[in-house]
């Protein structure tokens, strides 16, 4: 049963305070109003009386020393409510100081210095643990019976299938889109035809191996980062271990070489989405029929286009693995560190895969293919 608190003045012993009942939050107001008017009278405070005590009531107890400006053995405590007081009195005399951002020029080169120095050890950590996975793979691939075929193909069902509705709905809408713009631009110059090698071009060289990997790294490095990192944040990757079982055999080489096999098939129906966009604009109109399309789109566009776009694919789909698989492994056990990791892996595989697309575009094109 709660006890009704008490704040009351000892008779028989001048300066002496009782404190009884229940200093809890339920009777904090009535607390107030008990403790403050009385608090410079107080020499002495016995709080041994007092039942329950949560940090509300130890905040009020420690308003009470304060006020009366108590030293340590003017107060009395039951032994069990001691360190809740002293937590209560070191937040209190000790507040944690606000920190405010410094915004001037030397600390901008900071902290660009420490997102530089961030991102040269991501680097490295991808650079090692590529080679580590690498090494992985070649250890078993004349071992049969530990390849993973059955975690290779849940994971392709849920990399390549269950991605194909969205790969070729979003290729087609871009196709549709180019060709429209294409063709506004082009009809100044009386050149609509020309659409024709403006969509086959650019998906089969760009954009379909590039919308594909962008999808994919939105998609799948983020599923891969949040699987691998609750595993990590569960304990069940040491428990693998413990096991006598490598993470990356069981883990990462199922789920990297899923999306090797999956991101190549997944840019080709992109490439046809992507046309199929350009027919549809170039029927309804450009007045360009699909059968003079796909003439056209035969007769000029040569087949080194399709592979340069095919190329890149299984890169790509390696990149968008390897992050995925990395920074779920980095994950430090909190579902903040969950949530940290999955954005992270998301922006590095985007950011890797336009910059590992645009150095192979400049060298494709120096090449002359």
């Amino acid at each position: 049963m709660s006890q009704m608190p008490q704040f009351e003045h000892d008779e028989t012993q001048p300066g002496l305070w009782r404190a009884s009942g229940d200093w809890t939050l339920a009777h904090a107001q009535r607390l107030e109003t008990m403790v403050k008017p009385h608090g410079e009278a107080v020499q002495t405070l016995d709080a041994q009386a007092i039942g329950q005590l949560d940090a509300s009531g130890a905040l009020l107890l420690w308003r009470a020393v304060r006020d009366a400006k108590l030293e340590a053995e003017g107060l009395t405590l039951r032994d069990d409510h001691a360190p809740l007081f002293a937590a209560v009195q070191e937040i209190c005399e000790n507040p944690g100081r606000l920190v405010v951002k410094d915004y001037g020029f030397r600390a901008m080169l900071g902290r660009i210095g420490f997102t530089v120095a961030d991102n040269g050890r991501e680097i490295i950590a991808l650079v090692g643990f590529g080679g580590q996975t690498l090494l992985t793979a070649l250890r078993i691939a004349l071992k049969p019976w530990r390849w993973r075929i059955t975690a290779t193909v849940s994971h392709m069902e849920s990399v390549g299938l269950d991605a194909v509705p969205l790969v070729m709905l979003l290729s087609f809408m871009v196709g549709a889109v180019v060709a429209f713009l294409g063709a506004e631009v082009l009809a100044d110059f009386g050149a609509e035809i020309f659409v024709v090698e403006l969509i086959g071009i650019s998906f089969l060289r760009e954009f379909g191996v590039l919308l594909t990997a962008i999808l994919l790294a939105g998609r799948t490095a983020s599923a891969f980062t949040a699987q691998i990192g609750s595993m990590q944040s569960g304990e069940e990757i040491d428990a693998i271990r413990t096991l006598g079982l490598d993470p990356i055999e069981l883990l990462v080489i199922p789920r990297v070489t899923a999306l090797v096999i999956m991101l190549p098939l997944l840019t080709f129906l992109a490439m046809l989405a992507g046309i199929a966009g350009g027919i549809a604009i170039g029927a309804t109109m450009l007045g360009v029929s699909p059968e003079m399309f796909i003439a056209r789109l035969y007769d000029t566009i040569e087949l080194r286009h399709f592979v340069t776009g095919m190329v890149k694919a299984p890169l790509f789909a390696l990149i968008i693995g390897l992050i995925g698989c990395l920074e779920g492994m980095q994950v430090q056990g909190t579902a903040q560190s969950v949530g940290e990791r999955t954005t992270s892996s998301v922006v590095q595989s985007i950011s890797l895969v336009i910059l590992v697309d645009a150095v192979a575009a400049l060298w494709f094109m120096e090449m002359g293919w």
